[in-house]
Order: C-alpha cells, then sequence, then structure tokens
C-alpha cells in the first residue's frame, strides 16, 4: 500500500501539525481572548493523550516530522511530559516544540526535555511587572524570567521568546528585547498582531507593522545582519546584533504573509483539523479515530481546501473581497 503524501492543491507538503491539548488557559491576554473571558469545552470533549498520539501516528505516516503542542496553555495540562513520551516514540517524528506563557514551566523543563522535548517557545509581551500583569490580566513576569533560566539548564535550545508586537502599549521595549540577545542564547520572534476571531477596531487600534523593529535599531545605530540558522525558524525573518549571542526576528503574517511556504496543519483540542489558521474551515477528525484510512483521508479533505493564502493584509485595508469566511473561534480555541 502506498500512503499519499501531505500535498495541497497549490504543491505545498506539509511536515508539520501543531497540535492544541487545551482551549483553556490560566492567563487572559488582550489579543487572545476577550476581558470577559471564554466558554471553555467541558473536558470530555478534549482529545485524550492517546488520542492525539494515534492521529500523529497516522500522519507522521504521510510525512509529518515536526510537532508543536500549543493551547490555550499547554501546561495547564496534567503530566503533559506524558504526551511528549507518547509522541516521542513515533517513528518519523524529529522535532517537538511546546509554546507556552512559561507560567508553570519552571519547575517542569527538565522533565519535558527528558521526556523528549526539543525546544521551548515563551510568549513574553513585557518585561515591566505592571504591564505585564495589565496584557496578560494578572501573571507574573518573574515567573517567566525564571523559567527562562530552568529552560536553559534542563539543555532545551534554542529558547525563543514570542513578542505580540501592539502599538502604544508594549513597542517602547522593543531596545530592551533585541538587548536580550546580546550576552544570551535567546532568540526574540516579533510577531504582527492577527485579527484571529476578532477583526475589530482594537486589533486595528493596535497593529503595528514589523519595520518598526529595524527602525528601532537604527535610531540606535546597532549594526546587525540577516541570519538564517536558527532551528525551526520557519516565518521568521531573523537578524542578530553585530558580537550578540542570540538573535531576534520579525513574523509579520498580515504585512507580508509568508502563505507561499506554508507546511503547517492544526490541530484543536476539540479534536478539529484547520488546514488554514484565519477561514473557517474545519474537520472533525475525533470521529473516526481508530480507523487509519478514515484519519488519511479525512487529512487530505483539509489540505483539498486550503486556500492558497489568509487574506488577512486586506482586513487591515478594510476590503471586503475575500474568498473565504474568516473563523469566528479565538487564538485560544484555534491553537497558538
Amino acid at each position: 500500500m502506498t500512503i499519499p503524501r501531505l500535498i495541497d492543491p497549490f504543491g505545498r507538503e506539509h511536515h508539520y501539525l501543531r497540535i492544541s491539548v487545551t482551549d483553556r488557559c490560566n492567563l487572559r491576554c488582550v489579543y487572545c481572548m476577550p476581558e470577559e473571558g471564554m466558554e471553555f469545552e467541558p473536558a470530555d470533549h478534549i482529545l485524550t493523550y492517546e488520542e492525539i498520539a494515534d492521529v500523529v501516528r497516522v500522519i507522521a505516516e504521510m510525512g509529518i516530522r515536526k510537532v508543536r503542542l500549543t493551547g490555550g496553555e499547554p501546561l495547564v495540562r496534567k503530566e503533559l511530559e506524558k504526551l511528549v513520551a507518547m509522541i516521542a516514540a513515533i517513528p518519523g517524528i524529529e522535532d517537538i516544540a511546546l509554546t507556552t506563557n512559561g507560567i508553570f514551566l519552571a519547575p517542569r523543563a527538565a522533565l519535558l526535555k527528558e521526556a523528549g522535548l526539543t525546544r521551548v517557545n515563551i510568549s513574553l509581551d513585557s518585561l515591566k511587572p505592571e504591564r505585564f500583569k495589565m496584557i496578560t490580566r494578572g501573571g507574573d513576569v518573574q515567573k517567566v524570567l525564571n523559567s527562562i533560566d530552568a529552560c536553559a539548564k534542563a539543555g532545551l535550545s534554542p529558547i525563543k521568546l514570542n513578542v505580540v508586537l501592539m502599538n502604544g502599549l508594549n513597542d517602547d521595549e522593543i531596545a530592551d528585547f533585541i538587548e536580550m540577545t546580546r550576552e544570551r542564547d535567546i532568540h526574540v520572534r516579533f510577531i504582527e498582531y492577527m485579527p484571529i476571531g476578532h477583526n475589530d477596531a482594537q486589533w486595528k487600534k493596535l497593529y503595528l507593522p514589523l519595520t518598526r523593529v529595524k527602525e528601532v535599531c537604527e535610531e540606535r545605530q546597532w549594526k546587525f545582519s540577516a541570519v538564517s540558522s536558527v532551528q525551526g525558524s520557519g516565518p521568521s525573518e531573523n537578524y542578530r546584533l553585530e558580537g550578540a549571542a542570540g538573535s531576534f526576528g520579525l513574523i509579520h503574517p498580515v504585512s507580508e504573509h509568508f502563505c507561499q511556504t506554508c507546511n503547517r496543519l492544526r490541530l484543536t483540542a476539540d479534536g478539529y483539523i484547520k488546514p488554514c489558521l484565519a477561514w473557517t474551515e474545519q474537520f472533525q477528525v475525533r470521529s473516526v479515530i481508530g480507523d487509519d484510512e478514515a484519519i488519511r483521508q479525512m487529512f487530505l479533505e483539509a489540505l483539498g481546501t486550503k486556500p492558497e493564502n489568509h487574506e488577512m493584509s486586506k482586513f487591515l485595508k478594510g476590503d471586503p473581497d475575500i474568498s473565504h469566511t474568516p473563523t469566528s473561534r479565538r487564538m485560544s480555541q484555534i491553537g497558538g
């Protein structure tokens, strides 16, 4: 039997699966959840670790090599290291990463590394305690900073920091984040604020194109150059200050989409395949878990609907001429 590869109608071969293990989170970040919070899925609607591992096993045979665990906040799931170990044991999987807010990470970093976790992305949108608390609606930035140290001690490398850049909210900290890369092997990723589930006035007010990052470097007369050697850099456009140990990168899905090289699929915590983050299309795979051929066919069906690009730049311009229906699910419900 010849097992098909995960190739979409535009010839893009997919080898990367982002798995949301929960829609719950201990924080309420302003760009991810509304202030009133979310109505979370009942526990019995969430995929079990065994179900997730079964899906990964099947699609690893179709070419998936890289897995990223996300949420919500993935570390609100108990014993996440068990899932990491299950995925690490699947033939073909070469890389397992985690995206986390870092609040619960410090005491678990070594366990996750031992289970097979390769590396981490830690969300950190401000280095100022009160501002961090405001953006996250209650978070303690020191716990995140402790987690960065714990990951370095555990040997989780590279350590990447995800900074959602927001106009008038944290853009005055660009230089502070870049300075972190001088002495430590830390890789800061500035990310444009995306209108996922809420193309509204707040998003348009806070959106800031990442050209501002280079402007800050030039204002300080910092010398920097392009680099391309950061493991798992994906769509990031990477740079390094002269003599720095780490790097900084720009991920601009709105102003300069990278859809032409997209190689990722998403599996939501409640069991849906999403071929594109921005649009409403999704396919419930949980009902066919246990039937390998049905899982394969559902992933191929989902890929068949994947558009050429997400058209988010049109949201910024107020252009109503879009080819698909934007998702109404928030980022925490889909997986960051």
